[in-house]
């Protein structure tokens, strides 16, 4: 028997996402996949999937879905009302799954056992919003099919773990190939200040608002080069942007730092307004 459930209301925006096609720049294809993979990989082992399954990335909640078999779910990473959150969860046919507005972090992840299905692209089921490769963003009326990337189910039901919250937040920073364009002053800039997040940023990267832009020392324009998730890009604003899941392989402004990878899932869920400050790197 075939599992699946139909959308009712996607929300805001709700896609399927996995790990991405990491590997693929050379072929100016980005890595996409989950903006918080830790949160992605928790949903997923919460109900015994393997590795590669997909889950729906849920944008600010609004998903509304109605299972037609009975399913195995578990949400991670924002918490949304009308769902338990970090569990198991165990739902009969005809059951109404509604995932509220989070009261603080962007993005849930609803894991089903056996992972949600679709046509694979290069190799992942990521939606990429920026390239629009991979399945398209879920929505109304869309039945979603349930897979078989399933390992052996956990022996825990719940997963006590830290959740997004909506204080300012910190991450730790690594100079970038292109630190030498801005001087002392401009990295001491990037580490003193409270930087806002702007309305405007989305899974292609984040965008920054401050006091004071990150002003250069030297002239001239950049020849495009290759860009990676985490990258500190300044455009001539001197406002940094910091490139996400979605970003482009390539780049034309200076690169002032780069983000630690372990912190790159809290950055994924910060939301506009919230204050964000690097911190150079322990080991950089």
């Amino acid at each position: 028997m075939t599992r699946s459930a139909v959308v009712l209301d996607p929300g805001v925006l709700c896609t399927l996402q996995d790990r991405g096609r990491p590997g693929l720049a050379s072929l100016g294809v980005p890595p996409s996949g989950a903006a918080d993979l830790a949160a992605h990989d928790l949903a997923n082992r919460l109900v015994g999937n393997r590795a590669d399954a997909a889950t729906l990335e849920v944008t600010m909640g609004g998903l509304r879905l109605r299972a037609e078999t009975d399913l195995v779910l578990a949400a991670a990473g924002a918490r949304c009302p009308g769902f338990d959150h970090h569990a198991v969860v165990t739902v009969p046919a005809g059951t109404v799954v509604a995932l509220g507005l989070p009261p603080a972090g962007v993005r849930t992840y609803l894991a089903v056992r056996g992972g949600w299905e679709a046509e694979p692209v290069l190799g992942s089921r990521s939606t990429d919003v920026l390239s629009g490769l991979g399945p398209p963003p879920v929505r109304p009326g869309q039945r979603l099919l349930v897979g078989t990337a399933v390992e052996r189910h956990p022996d825990v039901d719940q997963a006590p773990v830290p959740e997004p919250g909506a204080e300012p937040v910190r991450v730790e920073v690594l100079p970038g190939p292109r630190a030498s364009w801005f001087g002392r002053e401009a990295w001491q800039v990037l580490l003193e200040t409270e930087w806002t997040v702007g309305g405007d940023s989305n899974r292609v990267g984040i965008r920054l608002e401050g006091p004071r832009g990150l002003r250069r020392e030297r002239s001239g324009e950049l020849v495009s080069e290759g860009m990676v998730r985490g990258a500190v890009q300044v455009p001539p604003s001197g406002r940094p942007v910091v490139f996400l899941a979605d970003h482009p392989v390539t780049g034309g402004y200076p690169v002032i730092a780069c983000v630690r990878e372990a912190h790159l899932s809290v950055l994924a869920q910060v939301r506009a307004g919230q204050g964000v400050r690097f911190g150079a790197a322990r080991d950089g």
